[in-house]
């Protein structure tokens, strides 16, 4: 099997669960955070939305640099507001992923790609190791976003396996 089926598989399996968790994120909390130091409910939830359009950014970029310099913005920080954009987030992010892998083939996931901040060079790795990262990176801020769903009393979407609050698949 190739890298790039292989990675096209993970992403058809991480696409519902991302959606589960983005549609039970209540509305009108944007600013809460449960911490002074955490990130607020609102970028936590466009963040989650819209990693999945990291696959298609690394495969076509050699990098990224999360801290653009001064009068650059970067593509990621648009601010969905309603469920119907951050669904439509997900949905591009994920088709676009698909599509970008579709077109690759191994040698390229082989090449390397670099994340930077403010112009340094913070990792690099073959573009496929950064990619297999960005995804656990979205597992890892999904599970973050539930987190946030238990303190704020919304219901907790079952993920990987039942949830206090969802116990059926």
């Amino acid at each position: 099997m190739k890298l790039t089926e292989l990675f096209i598989a993970d992403m058809e399996r991480e696409r519902g669960r991302t959606r589960k968790a983005i549609e039970a994120v209540p509305e009108g909390n944007a600013d809460w955070k449960p911490h002074e130091r955490a990130m607020p409910l609102g970028r936590l939830t466009n963040l989650v939305a819209t990693m999945p359009s990291w696959i298609t950014m690394m495969i076509g970029h050699d990098e990224f640099d999360v801290v653009p310099q001064p009068g650059q913005q970067s593509q990621f920080s648009r601010q969905l507001t309603t469920r119907a954009d951050l669904a439509r987030a997900i949905d591009e992010g994920f088709d676009g992923a698909r599509q970008a892998l579709g077109a690759a083939d191994d040698h390229h996931l082989m090449k390397p790609w670099r994340l930077k901040a403010g112009g340094k060079v913070v990792a690099e790795a073959p573009r496929h190791e950064m990619m297999r990262d960005a995804l656990m990176h979205l597992a890892h801020h999904r599970g973050q976003l539930t987190t946030y769903l238990r303190v704020l009393g919304a219901t907790v979407p079952a993920i990987y396996g039942p949830s206090a609050d969802e116990q059926s698949f």
